[in-house]
């Protein structure tokens, strides 16, 4: 170490320079020259500080060894390591990696080149200027204005996968590409691939072709003085199109631009060369298969070219143009690179050994065919989509075993989904929908009303879900922002959304949205849930503690589902004398008065204020021969927040169940004074022995009704309410949304509609119950005739022996013959009128068992399993059964359904 620190530094690198090249002192004099040269120059290297194409250069060359597991763990440590700020260059470290990692052995290492390079001859004027000096700015391609416009902004994420336009193709780099690739030193970041690739071209191109100062390897060697000429190759023609002219062809082609031998042919829609030019078979073909890049790359850009300036195609679908736009941008770049090989300074074709052919552009240009392949094959997928649906398409396409593809859509992906999760979280933590294309799968109609905001004025327009978003995540979605709206709009909520939820970090850039995208079901997944759940807790507890959403629905049990049991009782006492007369003669308010003397004499009047101010008395629409019986009902007001629950088609279902059961306590009340009738009038009716019959008659007829009522009650508050009640309440108390309680209420309503036989398909049935109904009012109509009668004949009797006594007390006949033979023939008139009531009787007795038979019969063959076992309570005696063959015929085949199940 003393020694060599002793020498000059001139020695040193003559030393160097011998070293590397294997020559004498005498022999390396030119190479020597040139190196004191490069390194007294104040130019800068020019090698790209690309830190991602060092880390992909990294992984390809692991995945080239199939040690993809430690590609894999590579790619998390470097994740990591750029979320650190621990080194400050981070792109030597890799570059170090990298460059340690290759063998020297290879020839195509940067190591073996040296020899390469220093063995070259330095050009004639290199004592004397510089090349870099001397070399003007290289031809720009046609395409490069284009390119100019283009959006900067995207970021240099968007071609993270372009490294796949690297000269590594699946055909084996000549080594013509990689006799002249110096050692890459440091430079500045942010340089073109297309500079990148400039680091393959061949030795031997001229200082002019290897582009401007900006892009030339400053160690490149300069082309020889004398050009070589590339000799005539077997069946070549004098007259036939050089391959030279063909390349030069190739390249316009690459970009759109019919060139001299190869154009576009409309009729074939392909670029292809004229029959009548001279060409040999290999060049033609080979130039035909170069010529689809040209296809492809129209295909691509006139998809952007017409969508770029179309507004209506929305944010979502300029991302994707954008991100096309990008991907042609990186091709540019590439097609630069050619350009430069193959003209100098003055336009002058190249005629090198090592010049660019048709041939060599096929394996430059494999990958990027691959991926403008893609590119096209995804443009045709999603033409005519825009919005939710074009992520969709897009998200589609990346489920494919390619990696190179897979990473291009993914890319393309996380740009086209930026907007889309804008609108998300703007709707989510804002309950704000600027949607002006309607690209987001949330639909807003603003002539919806207030009233109707929860129900009607948002809703799911299912093609615009993007297909990485489930049909669950979109519901809760609608639902977050939906219940910010109703919070501010309907209950008057001011509370700002940040203090209902607090707000995540939202997809700002691209890359916000790819770290999201690859965590669907992880952070994506935890934002929603914690955004639905805060504020479907937050509105759920204004509703019950600001306007009382739940007493509110216990209210509509105990009134209007008559479970206030002394209340409906009292109520209808009260009312009995109102609702006999005519309904053209009641007024409301004298019923309203009725109905507050009830609430204030039964444990109603303990409610809630709120709730009984909202209880009301209705009457229907009255028909001719209505009493007020057939017109009266309870109502209950609802507005505001709740009445999103209690809409009006709910309320009209509160209305015919009301009505239904409302009738059949009537029924059980009728029957209750039928019952009373007897039981008062027995002792006094044993004097005549006569009525016995008929009365007897009376007592089973009542029996059976009573039956069949207390059954029908029992089913229809137990087996129908309670346990539809039951069911509704515990899933209110587990509800996670307003949606779950809105369901669980139209469920219960239905399900009580459908068991209280009030539906479309149960109409036989309340047409047979009603019928029963009808028949007990006739029935409590003929006894209350009966009794009359019999009551008004025993008073004559009576009346007749009290005078009878009275003037046998005082001495005189008891009664004249004449008033004898009345009392006789009025009593007769009696006796003969029994038999017509007992006939009335028998028909009424019959007629209502025919209607219950009847009434059996549809029990028996209703689909639903409650209805059967309410036809066995009914029957439970089988009295029915004995008389209606079809009841047997039934009860058999139920039977013998049941055994199959079993």
């Amino acid at each position: 170490m003393a020694t060599l620190d002793q020498k000059s530094p001139n020695v040193l690198l003559q030393s160097l320079c011998c070293r590397i090249t294997g020559k004498s002192e005498a022999e390396v004099a030119h190479q020597f020259q040139y190196a004191v040269r490069v390194i007294g120059s104040n130019y800068a290297p020019t090698i790209e500080r690309d830190e991602f194409l060092v880390s992909e250069k990294i992984k390809k060359e692991l995945l080239k060894q199939r040690r993809e597991a430690d590609a894999a763990l590579f790619s998390e440590l470097h994740r990591k390591l750029q979320t650190q700020s621990v080194l400050k260059h981070r792109w030597s470290v890799l570059y170090l990696l990298l460059s340690l990692s290759e063998d020297p052995r290879k020839p195509s290492s940067r190591v073996g080149n040296y020899g390469a390079l220093f063995a070259q001859a330095l050009p004639r004027d290199a004592h004397s200027t510089p090349f870099f000096c001397t070399r003007p700015q290289s031809l720009a391609l046609s395409y490069g204005e284009r390119t100019a416009g283009l959006s900067a902004s995207i970021g240099t994420s968007g071609i993270s996968s372009m490294g796949v336009y690297t000269l590594n193709g699946p055909t084996p780099t000549p080594q013509s590409l990689l006799a002249g690739q110096p050692p890459q030193s440091a430079a500045g970041a942010g340089q073109s691939l297309g500079s990148r690739l400039a680091w393959t071209l061949p030795v031997s191109a001229s200082p002019s072709a290897l582009g401007p100062p900006a892009t030339r390897p400053l160690l490149g060697p300069p082309a020889p003085s004398s050009r070589l000429v590339r000799p005539r190759r077997d069946g070549d023609a004098a007259g036939d199109v050089s391959e030279t002219a063909l390349v030069r062809d190739i390249l316009y082609v690459f970009q759109g631009i019919d060139g001299k031998f190869i154009k576009m042919s409309t009729q074939d829609n392909c670029y292809k060369i004229d029959n009548k030019i001279v060409v040999c078979k290999s060049l033609r073909d080979t130039s035909s298969r170069l010529a689809e890049l040209g296809w492809l790359h129209n295909k691509v850009r006139k998809y952007t070219d017409a969508r770029s300036l179309d507004r209506a195609f929305g944010l979502v679908g300029q991302s994707f143009c954008a991100s096309l736009h990008q991907e042609l941008k990186e091709y540019y770049r590439l097609l630069s690179v050619l350009h430069s090989q193959v003209e100098d300074d003055q336009g002058v074709n190249m005629c090198t050994e090592n010049s660019l052919t048709l041939r060599r552009l096929l394996v430059w240009m494999y990958d990027p065919k691959v991926r403008l392949k893609t590119l096209a094959a995804l443009v045709d997928f999603c033409q005519g989509r825009k919005g939710g649906e074009l992520a969709s398409a897009v998200h589609a396409y990346g489920k494919t075993g390619d990696p190179q593809m897979r990473a291009l859509v993914q890319h393309i992906l996380c740009l086209v989904s930026h907007p889309i999760l804008n609108f998300l979280y703007r709707w989510i933590y804002d309950g704000e929908l600027e949607d002006t294309y309607h690209e987001f799968f949330v639909a807003s109609d603003p002539n919806v009303k207030t009233d109707r905001l929860w129900h009607d004025k948002y809703s799911l327009r299912k093609s615009m879900i993007p297909s990485f978003i489930t049909m669950d995540q979109a519901r809760k979605v609608l639902l977050i922002g939906k219940s910010i709206n109703f919070l501010h709009q309907v209950c008057h909520d001011r509370t700002p959304p940040s203090k209902i939820t607090p707000a995540s970090k939202s997809a700002d850039t691209p890359k916000d949205a790819a770290e999201l995208l690859s965590d669907l079901e992880g952070a994506f997944q935890e934002k929603i849930d914690a955004a639905y759940f805060d504020t479907s807790k937050y509105l759920l507890d204004v509703l019950n503690h600001n306007y009382l959403l739940l007493d509110h629905l216990q209210a509509m049990r105990r009134y209007l589902l008559l479970g206030q049991g002394d209340f409906i009782r009292h109520l209808m006492d009260l009312l009995k004398p109102e609702l006999a007369r005519p309904a053209t003669t009641l007024y409301q308010h004298n019923l309203t008065g009725i109905l507050e003397t009830a609430v204030r004499a039964t444990n109603a009047q303990f409610d809630n204020a709120e709730i009984l101010k909202r209880l009301d008395v209705r009457l229907l629409e009255v028909s001719p021969g209505d009493t007020g019986w057939d017109v009266f009902s309870l109502d209950y007001h609802v507005d505001g927040p709740i009445a999103t629950v209690f809409t009006r088609e709910c309320m009209g279902h509160y209305l015919r169940v009301f009505n239904f059961l409302w009738r059949a306590k009537r029924m059980e009340y009728t029957l209750t004074d039928i019952w009373k009738g007897q039981m008062c009038n027995a002792k006094l009716l044993k004097t005549m022995p006569e009525l016995s019959g008929v009365l007897h008659q009376c007592h089973i007829l009542a029996s059976e009704m009573v039956h069949f009522i207390h059954q029908m009650q029992y089913y229809i508050t137990f087996e129908v309410l309670e346990c539809s009640w039951d069911e509704l309440w515990n899933k209110v108390q587990q509800a996670q949304d307003l949606d779950h309680i809105i369901a669980a209420h139209e469920v219960f309503l239905d399900t009580i509609i459908s068991r209280c036989l009030l539906d479309n398909n149960s109409r036989s049935l309340l047409n047979q119950l009603r019928a029963i109904f009808d028949q007990i009012i006739e029935f409590q109509n003929a006894q209350d005739s009966l009794y009359r009668s019999a009551l008004e004949e025993l008073s004559l009797r009576l009346l007749y022996e009290e005078k009878k006594q009275q003037r046998e007390d005082e001495g005189q006949w008891g009664v004249t013959a004449e008033q004898e033979a009345e009392e006789k023939k009025r009593i007769q008139e009696f006796q003969d009128s029994i038999p017509k009531m007992r006939s009335q009787l028998r028909i009424l007795t019959h007629f209502y068992q025919s209607i219950v038979q009847q009434f059996l019969v549809l029990l028996m063959t209703s689909s639903d399993e409650s209805l059967r076992f309410l036809s066995f309570r009914l029957d439970f005696n089988e009295h029915y059964r004995a008389r209606e063959p079809r009841l047997r015929a039934s009860l058999g085949a139920t039977r013998g359904r049941r055994l199959s199940n079993i």
